[in-house]
């Protein structure tokens, strides 16, 4: 088992959000084995379904992560490597350079391998990743040094990831990672982005287990997932329950499955990774099946098309453990298609229409045109009125000068 995290300082540092991971059994069936322990994943999510509409095509999907190898197997010409904004100069050629990142992209744009057959098959199969290196794996030669940096360093590093994302046409973030206390500078980028459509996705964090006796207390907050319209998502097993380690607060929105999942490596094999960090990349992916048939759809109104629609959804329609429930792809692609509608046929409303019909609609004068005799007589009357004004002052300045 592999732990991943920026554990030194809890109150503030960021945490690459997948709880563990486990080698999957190798050998020459390891690509068939992947497939197969997929499908729990795909038939979960509605996911084949979608498929039938879009797998994602056109859409660039921004992974803040780690890095992505994008040599593997199952990424081969999906992904664009943008920059290291980590301060650390470990080289992409190191074993341990980019591993969670790798997994991730894996199970947003995977294409498999061997005409797509064996390997992994991501959410948004046609999509492209542009990798944005903000932290560094736990395993990383120089994670030392990144854990020395000031915090403000390490903030300002995700809010320059977010914004090169946008700059460089990303319609949806992933970011399966968590920092423990906000920042203004990442707020600033995260508005910037929703003002250009960015769809932003966040893991909910891995501290389902950290509550008090009770049982009543919430898990600590955990930043981008906390923040003002970033989908955060929690993770469940293949039954459908919430997974021990899954934060339980209020900024949970939906959840995805994040146990035992199978992804690849950056090593090229495959492994089972549990957290929060792949029910967040899975809904990433989803986000991209979405952007991709409606890409003017607003986020706010993606983030409506996901939560309206999922399966599993808690007995009073809300809880802080799996949010509205499990992302359902196939009915949130329907709910975005008639949003999308919706808002498209408000928006093209002429002005004819909303502002009383327009010169059209304006019913004729109901006074016909006049001819010059009543002219004249109006003129006559206007004289006349003038002259008995003119006499009135003429006897009202009089009557004060003899006064």
């Amino acid at each position: 088992m592999l732990s991943h995290g920026r554990l030194a300082r809890p109150a503030m540092g960021a945490v690459l959000c997948c709880a563990a991971a486990l080698l999957l059994p190798a050998g020459p069936a390891g690509a068939d084995v992947i497939r197969s322990n997929q499908q729990w994943v795909l038939s979960m999510m509605d996911v084949p379904a979608a498929w039938q509409l879009t797998q994602g095509a056109g859409v660039t999907v921004a992974v803040l992560d780690s890095g992505v190898d994008g040599n593997v197997s199952d990424l081969t010409g999906s992904v664009v490597t943008g920059p290291d904004y980590t301060g650390v100069d470990t080289s992409p050629s190191d074993a341990n350079w980019g591993v969670h990142g790798t997994w991730m992209a894996s199970l947003i744009a995977g294409h498999g391998h061997d005409d797509g057959l064996d390997g992994v098959i991501g959410i948004a199969p046609q999509s492209r990743i542009l990798s944005i290196r903000v932290i560094p794996d736990r395993t990383d030669p120089h994670y030392g040094a990144y854990e020395r940096e000031p915090e403000t360093r390490i903030q300002q590093s995700l809010a320059d990831g977010i914004r090169y994302a946008v700059r460089h046409g990303a319609k949806v973030i992933s970011m399966s990672i968590g920092y423990g206390a906000p920042s203004a500078v990442v707020r600033s980028a995260l508005e910037a982005a929703y003002a250009r459509g960015v769809v932003v996705i966040a893991s909910a964090g891995n501290s389902g287990g950290t509550d008090t006796a009770s049982g009543d207390a919430p898990s600590p907050e955990s930043f981008p997932a906390d923040y003002p319209g970033v989908i955060s998502v929690a993770a469940v097993d293949a039954g459908g329950a919430v997974a021990s380690f899954s934060s339980d607060n209020l900024s949970v929105q939906v959840a995805a499955p994040g146990v035992s999942v199978p992804a690849q490596g950056r090593d090229g094999q495959y492994w089972w990774v549990s957290g929060t960090s792949p029910a967040c990349a899975l809904v990433a992916g989803v986000a991209a099946l979405i952007k991709s048939l409606y890409p003017s759809l607003a986020p706010d109104l993606v983030a409506s098309a996901l939560t309206s629609t999922t399966t599993n959804r808690p007995a009073r329609g809300y809880d802080s453990q799996v949010g509205f429930g499990i992302v359902d792809a196939s009915a949130a692609l329907a709910k975005a298609g008639q949003l999308a509608h919706e808002h498209a046929s408000a928006g093209g409303v002429v002005a004819a229409t909303r502002f009383g019909g327009g010169p059209a609609a304006i019913a004729p004068d109901p006074v016909g045109p006049r001819g010059s005799g009543p002219l004249v007589m109006y003129s006559l009357l206007a004289a006349i009125c003038l002259a008995l004004a003119t006499a009135g002052f003429t006897r009202l300045v009089t009557h004060r000068a003899r006064g």
